[in-house]
């Protein structure tokens, strides 16, 4: 009987749209619509009891460890700043130890750039062609000339299988990629040293372009001499 009712054709019943005096409110809000937006209101309203009664339940005497570390200001809590948290000699140990991961980094990427430099290096290089060629006639020795250069002009890549290209054309965007982040790591690694240097006792100014002998766009310091005893 379920078959028969099944076979019967139905009418499409299409949801009703937003009358044309309510168009400037938008799409007409459906049931599913509501159920949403109902449910997030009532998951709000939960969160605010909850809240709530916490506050209405707390004890007052009971100790925070914010109470010493923060203050408050126009009613807000602020933590303390924490600018003299480490002394000069703990800086400066932290400085040495982000330098000496900044340098492992660098010679880890300079590394990975060199093997990926002399995989491709003997990729491109393809040992010469020393095959013999015996022609009859001058004829076809011009033509197996031509054929041989047309041979050895056309790039190496067309002559490869697709998938070889492919990882060629990777490892070739791989290493563009491995060489800008060498160069980023040395220039972080001068100015990460420059910090350092600064930071040490003595006295130091920075020079003028019209006292260096080539200026550059770094900035250069100089330690006023000091005697030793």
């Amino acid at each position: 009987m379920s078959s028969l009712r099944n076979a019967i054709p139905r009418r499409a019943h299409k949801e009703r749209a937003q009358p044309q005096a309510r168009k400037k409110f938008g799409l007409l809000e459906k049931h599913k619509d509501y159920v949403e937006r109902a449910k997030s209101f009532h998951k709000k309203e939960e969160t605010l009891r909850i809240l709530r009664e916490k506050a209405m339940s707390r004890n007052p005497d009971e100790f925070y460890f914010k109470m010493i570390s923060s203050r408050v200001v126009d009613g807000v809590h602020k933590p303390k700043s924490q600018a003299n948290k480490y002394s000069h000699d703990e800086l400066m140990l932290m400085k040495t130890q982000d330098i000496a991961y900044v340098i492992q980094k660098l010679q880890s990427e300079k590394k990975k750039v060199e093997r990926l430099r002399g995989a491709l290096h003997a990729l491109d290089n393809k040992p010469p062609n020393k095959h013999v060629y015996y022609a009859e006639d001058r004829e076809e020795a011009k033509e197996i000339r031509s054929r041989s250069l047309h041979i050895n002009d056309s790039p190496a890549q067309h002559n490869l299988p697709r998938n070889i290209r492919k990882k060629t054309t990777s490892s070739y965007r791989e290493l563009e990629e491995r060489t800008k982040r060498v160069e980023q790591l040395e220039k972080l690694y001068s100015e990460m040293a420059l910090q350092k240097e600064l930071q040490k006792a003595g006295r130091k100014r920075k020079l003028r372009d019209d006292e260096m002998a080539s200026p550059t766009t770094r900035p250069v310091y100089k330690w006023r001499a000091e005697r030793k005893r």
